[in-house]
């Protein structure tokens, strides 16, 4: 009787949270008015390398990410900007991070405790209103060669993000800290097998002759295609670009220059 009153509750728990998300998404995809973005940075491995480059982080190094979406979403018909993002400095608390593991209850519980957790931040700090709030957790490079995976919760509008604290990686960090704001606003990821972009969904120019190599990645592919087999990780925002199927998502106009 007490595990089925416990599934009970849980389940009227993830009723309500998706019904109260699907109206948030539906609200800050209306586009009616640029959406706030706040970005706050965190050391992820508390190193040396990893406290300097948090504390050297400014919001100059975040601006290229509103750059580069309005000027897609002008590319795409839009009149007003997209979004405008602020920099709201380190913080010293860190938002439960994603399990390692596959289970989708493990996920289900991760997803409430980090929605729980922003929540609550978000109603005890005295900082303005936001629409998005993304959480970005720096890794020294002498220690890590790669990142866990980064996460944007879709109806959320909050986002955990691994990045790498060295300048060398500031352009590849912004690619990654845009694909998980476009998951947030209702994007999902177009790539398959070996991370290789889908087509056409995945291809910044999926209609190119000839096709390979492409010249740009789709910021929702992940990968600029080089070969049907081949492709690289974007070193910046100027190679990307927002597809069309990707616009369609976060209900962009489609009249614009695709």
């Amino acid at each position: 009787m007490k595990k089925n009153l416990r599934y009970a509750i849980l389940l009227f728990i993830l009723l309500f949270v998706a019904v109260n998300e699907a109206i948030i998404e539906m609200r800050s995809t209306s586009w009616e008015r640029p959406l706030i973005v706040h970005i706050y940075a965190l050391s992820g491995d508390s190193r040396t390398a990893s406290e300097a480059y948090v504390d050297a982080l400014t919001s100059a190094h975040f601006k290229p990410m509103e750059t580069f979406m309005n000027r897609e979403a002008r590319r795409y018909g839009m009149t007003m900007d997209a979004i405008k993002v602020e920099y709201h400095g380190r913080l010293s608390s860190h938002p439960p991070q994603p399990p390692s593991g596959q289970s989708v209850l493990e996920n289900i519980w991760w997803s409430l405790r980090f929605r729980a957790w922003a929540w609550y931040r978000g109603w005890t700090s005295d900082k303005e209103h936001s629409d998005v709030e993304l959480f970005v957790n720096y890794f020294d490079t002498a220690t890590s060669t790669s990142l866990r995976h980064s996460v944007g919760l879709e109806g959320g509008l909050i986002g955990i993000i691994n990045a790498f604290a060295d300048k060398s990686y500031r352009g590849s960090n912004q690619v990654v800290i845009v694909h998980e704001l476009m998951h947030t606003l209702g994007a999902t990821d177009k790539y398959g097998v070996g991370n290789m972009p889908a087509h056409p969904r995945g291809y910044a120019e999926p209609f190119r002759t000839p096709l390979y190599p492409q010249r740009k990645a789709e910021i929702m592919g992940g990968r600029i295609p080089l070969s049907p087999q081949q492709s690289r990780m974007p070193e910046k925002l100027g190679e990307v670009l927002v597809g069309s199927f990707t616009a369609a998502e976060i209900h962009w106009p489609l009249d614009g220059d695709r």
